[in-house]
């Protein structure tokens, strides 16, 4: 029986993707703003939309090659998220009829990740799949590294890739990649973007800057904000550079036909850039769009551009202001059908992070050709540059160690999103670093 990774690969270099079992995941977005209070908002790990059922460990398959241990939060505040990617890896098993790997799941919550490390090798695990959290991944990557315990790394901090740690998590570096190079094809020449204080904000300023670069285009203007509602207008003004063109327009009247003069407003000149990036939650660039108007860059003469976290998230079609904007992400198709799957069998909406979960059961179990029992992991097929199909399309990892993905660009409608430029279906280029912060 030919292993899953290797059936990928090939079926991948024939110019198609295949997987052992359809599956994806619903991704909840980020928290909403209440309209009552002026409220800050975090953009870390999408709550759930029920939380799934504890975890049960598919039994012993009828034959055990090796041991992969899963790391991740079953208990305390991140305890949803971890049991649903803990779920979506058991059911990748059940999926392959128990597979070639015996998994374990261990809580990095409790007594802290060192000591799930510490249990998940004494248990005889010879590669780790997690942790979710890049603090938890510093905390046991030395360890790993000095036992040749590769690690699969849940989290999208790409500052924590290599020696040994290959990370799977989307990032927004290649998100607003995509984006901004399909806007550029589209004639869009000058780009502004606000970005929020922080580290995602800066990772996303450094690569929006990079990628329009890249692109051919012009960069006019980047403005941080902090996540309040009473603080959002500010940004969208000096942005737009109000303040200069209402004095400009304000030196020289218009005379009507009707020999009244026309108010400031609309002698105002065009803002500077013809595209926006508002790198953010949908929810919240929502809450941007009365500023925007207002101040002259409303969606009837500026194009925006969103995120990756706006992928699935369903508020963005009751926005009439984000219609027409695009954003790039992973693909759907399969996400959907898992969903559905995983919802039956649970009764809740998984985390949209549980197809990595997924994958890297799939990449761990797939070695089994060509891991010897009780040896080390073959790390060197992670960096294989034809690179893997899995549930959000093809990825495979960089020589930097990060996940790099094929994406889609996805337009925002009053029924949803539709797709304007597919993903790509294979690897044209060498394997290289792409763009990461």
């Amino acid at each position: 029986m030919f292993s899953v990774l290797t059936s990928l690969k090939r079926t991948l270099r024939g110019g198609g993707l295949a997987l052992a079992a359809a599956a994806l995941v619903v991704t909840s977005g980020c928290q909403s703003m209440r309209a009552e209070e002026d409220t800050t908002i975090a953009v870390d790990a999408p709550p759930e939309a029920e939380a799934p059922p504890p975890v049960v460990d598919v039994a012993d398959a009828p034959v055990i090659q090796n041991r992969a241990a899963l790391l991740l939060p079953l208990t305390g505040p991140r305890a949803r998220v971890g049991r649903s990617l803990a779920n979506a890896a058991n059911m990748a098993l059940q999926d392959l009829g128990g597979g070639n790997i015996k998994l374990q799941t261990y809580d990095t919550a409790v007594n802290g990740p060192e000591r799930a490390a510490e249990r998940a090798v004494a248990d005889g695990a010879r590669i780790f799949l997690g942790p979710l959290l890049a603090e938890n991944v510093r905390a046991i990557s030395g360890y790993a590294r000095s036992r040749n315990i590769p690690i699969i790394s849940f989290s999208n901090d790409a500052t924590i890739a290599g020696n040994g740690v290959y990370v799977m998590g989307f990032q927004p570096s290649q998100s607003i990649q995509r984006v901004v190079a399909f806007a550029r094809g589209r004639g869009i020449e000058r780009f502004a973007a606000l970005v929020p204080n922080g580290t995602y904000g800066n990772r996303a300023s450094d690569a929006f800057l990079s990628s329009v670069r890249g692109a051919g285009g012009r960069v006019t203007g980047i403005e941080t904000y902090e996540r309040q509602r009473s603080k959002l207008p500010a940004s969208v003004r000096r942005l737009t550079d109000y303040e200069a063109r209402t004095a400009r327009a304000a030196q020289g009247g218009t005379v009507r036909a009707d020999g009244t003069v026309a108010p400031v407003e609309e002698r105002l000149a065009p803002v500077s850039f013809q595209s926006l990036l508002i790198a953010d939650s949908g929810t919240i660039a929502s809450e941007f769009l009365q500023s925007l108007q207002r101040y002259g860059a409303g969606a009837d003469r500026v194009r925006y551009l969103g995120t990756e976290l706006w992928n699935a998230e369903d508020r963005l079609r009751s926005a009439r202001g984000l219609h027409g904007s695009w954003f790039a992400s992973v693909p759907d198709a399969q996400f959907d059908k898992f969903a559905a799957r995983y919802r039956q069998k649970f009764g809740g909406a998984p985390s949209r992070l549980s197809s990595m979960a997924y994958d890297a059961v799939l990449i761990a179990n797939g070695q089994a050709e060509q891991w010897p029992v009780g040896g080390d992991f073959p790390a060197r097929t992670l960096t294989d540059p034809d690179g893997f199909a899995g549930m959000d399309g093809i990825f495979r990892f960089g020589s930097n160690g990060v996940a790099q993905r094929g994406l889609e660009v996805q337009e925002v409608t009053g029924s949803g999103t539709k797709i304007v430029s597919p993903a790509p279906r294979v690897f044209q280029a060498p394997r290289v670093s792409m763009l990461v912060n």
